[in-house]
């Protein structure tokens, strides 16, 4: 089932809509098992904070089984819903927020933040941005101290505004101050639960203070002209999105 007319006016308005059970067990649990094997077999405490910035499992990054919750699930048609059509996805982010007691010193909490702009571990002149975030969750999220992630609603607005007015290409503050302060809503959950999330949507991750792991599947999806204008679609926020654009989304000027 496609996205409804209600799903395409909350996400305009808050930038995120959550599907609950849009992936099947089928797809989910397969998923798991790599990932929980992985991290039996080949998980290196040490790493901790490069699995935190980039992604746990990298080596499991175009398996299968993890690519068709994208692909199999009915997720893709549903970017195709919001971007009118999108560039090959053909990898996965793995995203663990380990109980602080499995792990040797802390993992790092991740401040208010937009994906691939001044990022701690990128050159703040270069942009890793996309289009859409695709958050399939893995495990029982039920405790907004589990290592949740936290999104503002309509921050995708008013970052689209900051990014037009007051930052410019290098800065490294990640986000204007009244949005750095926001502690945002809590993304709660089950297995199969379908988060689409503007890019623009900023969100934070903190620790775990529960005593179960938390597990999501993450896709970076963009529309295909999106590499090209960069720049342009962080200050207009339905740039890639035609199917939502209106006739007053205009870019923001400087």
């Amino acid at each position: 089932m496609l996205l409804n007319e209600e799903e395409k006016a909350r996400f305009k308005r808050d930038g995120a809509i959550i599907r609950r059970a849009q992936v099947p067990d089928q797809l989910t649990a397969p998923a798991r098992e790599l990932i929980e094997g992985w991290y039996r077999e080949a998980y290196v405490p040490e790493r901790i904070a490069a699995y935190t910035q980039r992604t746990f499992a990298p080596e499991l990054g175009s398996e299968p089984a993890l690519l068709d919750l994208f692909h199999r699930s009915g997720v893709r048609e549903l970017a195709v819903d919001l971007l009118g059509t999108v560039a090959p996805v053909t990898t996965v982010q793995i995203q663990l927020r380990l109980p602080d007691a499995e792990v040797r010193g802390a993992q790092p909490e991740k401040a208010m933040h937009v994906d691939g702009v001044a990022c701690p571990h990128l050159d703040p002149r270069e942009l890793r941005t996309f289009s859409l975030l695709v958050g399939v969750v893995l495990s029982e999220i039920d405790d907004p101290a589990g290592g949740a992630l936290h999104y503002v609603p309509g921050g995708h607005l008013r970052m689209a505004e900051w990014f037009g007015s007051a930052w410019s290409l290098g800065i490294t503050e990640q986000t204007p101050p009244e949005i750095g302060t926001e502690q945002g809503v809590p993304l709660l959950g089950g297995p199969g639960d379908l988060l689409l999330m503007h890019h623009l949507v900023p969100h934070a991750v903190g620790r775990n203070l529960t005593s179960r792991p938390r597990a999501m599947a993450y896709f970076r999806v963009s529309h295909p002209n999106h590499a090209g204008r960069r720049l342009e679609a962080l200050r207009n926020p339905w740039l890639d999105y035609p199917p939502l654009a209106t006739p007053d989304a205009r870019p923001a000027t400087r």
